[in-house]
This record gives structure tokens, sequence and C-alpha cells, in this order.
């Protein structure tokens, strides 16, 4: 018996490191925008204007006008994000912030912080925006190195490796975001289509676009990647 205890003790205690595992947290609760706040630079002056963000039917909706985002109010570090979304009418724009910071740093619209491209037939695309990220071909995805940059007129879009993993117009998209650490890898239905690497930022809060399309999305699921230490 005193074996069989101590069996049982020495295995509660091998399991005990995966209970220190966080839990998932749906950013988008389904019912209202709590936990986030709006940025939207034409508000400034025009108090009549409505937001470009609102639930709908229990899916929270990107109306694309005025431009702006959509931002967390917490900052997130080594984490999952996987979202669903689609856009309800025409294709058009729309991205997925990472690491973001300080607001309105590039064009007086734009956060500091990694783009995931939603863009349609452009998902996966990563744009930087007062950060900067390497993956590998970089010329060939980037362009010409003179010409690279972070701020404005400067080549700031690197091509994701897939064009063809998104579904048709009108269907849920899945795209899943891994960051951890320094490196950013970027799933769209399940295909792997960007993986990058020495980002200059690791941690930062999460936006969503209005850039002048309709989008809907129905998940925001965060989920924080405890490294264990061996």
């Amino acid at each position: 018996m005193k074996f069989y205890l101590s069996v049982l003790l020495i295995l509660s205690s091998s399991v005990l490191p995966f209970s220190s595992y966080a839990q998932s947290e749906n950013l988008f609760n389904g019912k209202d925008l709590t936990g986030w706040y709006i940025d939207i630079p034409e508000m400034d002056n025009d108090a009549s204007l409505k937001s470009s963000f609102l639930v709908r039917e229990g899916l929270l909706v990107s109306m694309g006008n005025p431009q702006g985002h959509l931002i967390s109010n917490d900052s997130y570090k080594d984490y999952r994000l996987e979202i669903e979304y689609r856009f309800a009418g025409e294709p058009g724009n729309c991205g997925v912030l990472v690491h973001a910071s300080t607001p309105r740093a590039l064009y007086g619209m734009f956060p500091k912080s990694i783009e995931v491209q939603m863009m349609h037939e452009n998902a996966g695309d990563f744009w930087c925006i007062v950060e900067d990220i390497k993956v590998p071909n970089m010329e060939k995805r980037r362009g010409k190195k003179e010409e690279w940059g972070i701020t404005e007129g400067k080549k700031r879009r690197i091509l994701n490796l897939t064009d063809n993993s998104e579904k048709p117009l009108g269907e849920w998209n899945s795209m899943k975001i891994e960051c951890l650490d320094n490196r950013v890898k970027v799933w769209v239905n399940g295909d792997l289509v960007n993986e990058g690497y020495d980002c200059t930022a690791n941690k930062g809060q999460i936006a969503l676009q209005a850039e002048g399309a309709e989008v809907e999305f129905r998940k925001v699921l965060l989920t924080p990647i405890t490294q264990l230490s061996k």
C-alpha cells in the first residue's frame, strides 16, 4: 500500500506543471465589445460618425468605414490566436495586428505592430508597421533590399507562401497566428502560409482593422503558450 501511494504521489507531481497552462480566452464574448476599445481618427472631429465596429446577430462586425482599429485593452505575449472570419459582401481588405503598441504610428492611422493580412486572396502576408520581421527568401518576397523599411513610402509588405488557401467568398475562413518569443507563424485553413523570425517586438495588444470592406468575425480565441523549463 505504501508503494502504491508513493507511485500515486510521483505521478501526480509529474503532471502538476501542466496545470500551469493558462486557459483559452474568448476575446469576443458574442454580445458586445467588452475588452476592446475603438480608435477611428475621423471620429476625433466628427462626433456624428458611427463606429465601424459593432455586434450583429452574435458576430463581431467590421463595417470597413470609417477606417480605424478595434484594439484589445490588454497586451499579450507567447500565445496562439484563432480567428474565424468572412467577407460579408464584396471582397476587400482587413487585417489582424499583433504586438500592437504606439497608436497612429503610421499615416496617422495604424498602431505600431506587425499586420497579418486578411485581404481577399492575400491572407497571410506580413505588413511591417514601424516594427520589423524577417522571413526566408527576403528579397524574393519583399523586393529590393535598399527599399525595405517600416515607415511611410518603404517596402513594408512581405508576401506569404501561398495565395490559394482561402475559401470562396462568403465562406468562413480560419486563421491561426502563433506568436512565440520573436517568431510569428500563420496558418490559413490549416495551411502554413507564413513564418517570420527576429521580430522587433514580442508582445503587445491585438487589433482588428476597419479598412474599407465589411468583415464578420465569429471567433477570436486566444490561448497562452506556456513554456515549461526542462
